[in-house]
């Protein structure tokens, strides 16, 4: 494994003047080490403070601002009076299928022509199919409503107009050098933008068309709040910024997930979360727990995105839309199962990944790592990428090789931008999709060699070094005596936390051992006991370094950073660190 580079964050535009007038304008709300941390994420301004701090549903933005959402919402309008049939089309991942599940399920309270398709991303792949096309039109469908794809889906879409359908796309992917000739693109990353953020996940996407669609037609907008815990799952799985609209959804779409209070122009609605989510909930621990976004992002998401890696994507559309309490935990139990399955192909993947790479005489001194394997399952290729990209910090493509084909998934480092790389070598390619952090891609068997050196080449000539080590950003240093419960429920006020709104680490250097101890079946993990300069003490658990315990316990100081997290027993509440790493 590569050593972890620390990096303290310098708050170099603020002076202590500048945190205390903060500080005062809130009447010492926070200690001044959230005051500098806050600043450095929404800067001095009061408005700013309170907007992050208290997200209002209020401050979304009007979806009109979006390129052609006037003409999404009058075709969607003009399909329902002409009773014309509509298939909701998403992608086979959470952002899609939780895209699907709300345009439907809003949809379907007004109105009862509706279909939903999610294609099969092993015959299928991934975006608009002509199979998907082909449903619709032996369906009698007359409009799809393409969500979280669809966007470079330029020859379908034309597929669909020979065949008289309609398209409004919703995405928010990157497009290509033309736009789909839908009716409508929903799209903020377009070349022409109008709309102020161009961050939304697709079901943030979809839950804007809708909001438009409730103006338009004097629908309550609480009767959409019914469906923004989906908004909070998408957001999450999708790791886009959690800042902006993405903040207030993710806000409030937790608060839905917890079954707390949701405030909107001073009505107070007490929303449960789905039936779907009640059963998710149950199934993976979680009743009885505050759910974060991390629990989100590891314990929601992977459940859901299971359904398309390990079967089918439309197997978590049915769980998503059910509102019969029996089939919501029949359906869970069943992606429960997918994901097993998945946890068990992605380890033995891993495994003869890192065999293999072990073997090559040329890893060592490559900047990428690009494998395949013979037959290894499609829909676990993108998290076996991820555990290698941690494993040796370096762009990373894993593919399935099936007959003369490959297909594969890849994963980038730091804010090295994968697509651009990728988008080189696309004279390799017989298809790519993506984004700057993960991509999507498939080839000939043929042209593999020459893909791998053209993409190794690309990489090492454009990547800094500052790119190739694992970094932690470290947010202050702080001494033990700071970190108190107040301080622990103070920091909760700073969640969401994701993309431009990190989980904050902090470090303490010079701790000492006083009764640490390796724990887990095999000792992997280390439970410390230590006091600081200041004479506090702290308990933390930290995963995979019980190695270093003879270390620790030879009694010298050395340097902890870590994030803080709430340990409950018996009522009783104490501080615990998550170790994050260890400098000896």
């Amino acid at each position: 494994m590569t050593e972890k580079v620390w990096e303290i964050k310098e708050y170099q535009s603020f002076s202590d003047d500048d945190i205390e007038k903060l500080r005062s304008d809130m009447n010492n709300f926070l200690d001044v080490h959230l005051t500098k941390m806050l600043a450095s994420r929404v800067g001095l301004s009061l408005e700013n403070v309170r907007n992050f701090l208290r997200p209002k549903l209020e401050n979304l933005h009007d979806p009109f601002l979006f390129n052609d959402m006037d003409k999404a919402v009058d075709r969607l309008v003009l399909a329902m009076k002409k009773h014309e049939k509509i298939l909701v089309y998403g992608d086979y991942d959470v952002d899609g299928t939780t895209s699907v599940a709300l345009v439907y399920s809003f949809l379907r309270e007004f109105y009862p022509h509706l279909l939903y398709y999610v294609p099969d991303r092993y015959t299928e792949g991934y975006g608009v199919s002509f199979k998907g096309v082909d449903f619709a039109f032996e369906n009698h469908c007359n409009l799809i409503i393409a969500l979280d794809c669809g966007i470079k889906d330029n020859a379908r879409v034309e597929y669909a107009r020979y065949k008289n359908i309609d398209f409004i796309v919703c995405d928010h992917h990157t497009p290509g050098l033309e736009l789909p000739r839908a009716v409508a693109v929903l799209d903020a990353k377009r070349s022409d933008n109008t709309y102020p953020f161009n961050e939304l996940s697709g079901c943030g996407v979809g839950f804007k068309f809708m909001q438009a669609f409730c103006i338009r037609q004097n629908i309550p907008f609480e009767r959409l709040l019914k469906y923004i815990d989906l908004t909070a799952v998408s957001i999450g799985s999708d790791i886009v910024p959690i800042v902006d609209e993405n903040r207030i959804l993710a806000y409030w779409g937790l608060k839905k997930l917890n079954g707390e209070e949701i405030k909107f122009l001073g009505n107070t609605l007490q929303l449960k979360p789905l039936t779907s989510f009640q059963a998710i909930i149950e199934e993976s621990g979680l009743k009885d727990k505050k759910i974060t976004i991390f629990d989100s992002v590891f314990m929601i998401g992977p459940r859901i995105n299971a359904a398309g890696r390990i079967h089918y994507g439309k197997d978590a559309v049915k769980l998503l839309i059910t509102e019969d309490v029996n089939e919501a935990k029949k359906f869970s139990n069943e992606i429960s199962f997918y994901n097993q399955t998945r946890k068990d192909l992605d380890r033995k993947i891993t495994e003869s990944a890192l065999e293999f790479l072990s073997q090559d005489k040329d890893n060592q001194q490559n900047t990428t790592t690009v494998v395949f394997g013979e037959n290894w399952h499609k829909g676990v290729v993108g998290i076996v990428a991820s555990r290698l990209t941690e494993h040796y910090f370096r762009p990373t493509i894993v593919f399935s090789k099936v007959g003369e084909m490959l297909t594969g998934s890849a994963r980038s480092v730091s804010d090295f931008n994968l697509y651009d790389a990728i988008d080189s070598c696309r004279g390799f390619l017989t298809a790519f999709g993506g984004h700057k952090f993960a991509a999507g891609l498939s080839l000939k068997f043929e042209n593999f060699e020459k893909f791998r050196q053209a993409f190794e080449n690309y990489v090492k000539n454009h990547i800094l070094p500052s790119q190739q080590k694992p970094k932690i950003e470290i947010e202050q240093e702080l001494d033990f005596k700071s970190i108190t419960l107040e301080f622990y429920e103070k920091l909760q006020q700073f969640e969401p936390f994701g993309p431009e709104n990190p989980e904050p680490v902090f470090s303490t250097c010079g701790v000492t051992d006083l009764n640490s101890k390796t724990v887990g079946k095999d000792n992997s993990h280390l439970r410390l006991e230590v006091i600081d300069n200041s004479g506090f003490t702290k308990v933390g658990i930290a995963f995979g370094m019980g190695h270093l315990i003879q270390e620790i316990k030879t009694g010298k100081p050395f340097d902890i950073c870590y994030t803080i997290d709430l340990n409950v027993f018996k009522n009783n509440k104490t501080i615990q660190l998550r170790i994050k790493d260890i400098r000896i």
